[in-house]
């Protein structure tokens, strides 16, 4: 991250999202704010320096942008405190398949771009509640999802993707926001971590009050390394 880079972040508007645009301004970034609200956002010295509307659903839309930016984190999501069994779709639709749309039209961008010295990068957001329980089983179930489809995506890059993008999941923990009024973590001390953290070349980046955590996410990943790296291997022998 020592290089200044322009980059984008959906959820910005949050309570992570603005420690995170903050903490990136401060160190000489260049952010892009990509937002559902059609509100109109002004530029200011703590926020975005540049606004962008997207919709779920229209993600191909976003294919220009999405060629300026150099680190793009996915940080948007629902938490519907509703626990019944209903609108399970809106809940998919938002918090897993607008991610991995974006992630395919992003590593698309990555994969055209010509000079072989740069590699972009993606971060995801999945949160804890990818394993652990959240007290809402839609939250659960959609960061499930996404969560799998990203590690999915990461062990099957091709050479010439993996030397052209590189892939990061967000852990974290319970943070203090509008979704998560009772978070116990403070967004700023959240987003000062992920910044410090990314500096090492590591898939994992996680934040969390849980020490748990840091020890079955890193176990779950190298589960499915092994197992896709196995699925690989068998390949020639399961496809005819």
């Amino acid at each position: 991250m020592e290089n200044k880079k322009i980059i984008g972040i959906t959820g910005a508007k949050g309570a992570l999202g603005k420690a995170l645009t903050k903490k990136f301004r401060n160190n000489g970034h260049q952010i892009i704010g990509l937002t559902h609200s059609k509100e109109k956002q002004e530029p200011c010295q703590s926020g975005p320096n540049e606004w962008i509307y997207w919709e779920c659903g229209k993600e191909d839309l976003l294919e220009e942008p999405l060629k300026r930016i150099d680190l793009l984190i996915l940080n948007h999501g629902i938490y519907e405190r509703d626990i019944e069994n209903s609108d399970f779709e809106k809940s998919l639709n938002i918090n897993a398949l607008s991610q991995l749309k974006i992630l395919n039209l992003f590593k698309k961008i990555a994969s055209q771009n010509e000079n072989e010295d740069f590699q972009k990068e993606i971060w995801i957001n999945t949160s804890e509640a990818e394993i652990l329980p959240a007290l809402n089983p839609k939250y659960e179930i959609s960061k499930s999802l996404i969560g799998k489809l990203i590690t999915f995506q990461s062990n099957f890059l091709s050479e010439n993707e993996r030397q052209k993008l590189f892939i990061r999941k967000i852990i974290l923990g319970p943070f203090k926001s509008e979704l998560n009024p009772i978070g116990i973590m403070n967004p700023e001390i959240v987003a000062n971590l992920i910044y410090y953290i990314s500096k090492i070349k590591i898939n994992l980046i996680i934040v969390s009050p849980n020490p748990i955590t840091y020890f079955i996410f890193p176990l779950k990943e190298l589960y499915y390394f092994i197992y896709y790296f196995i699925l690989k291997f068998l390949k020639p022998f399961l496809v005819k």
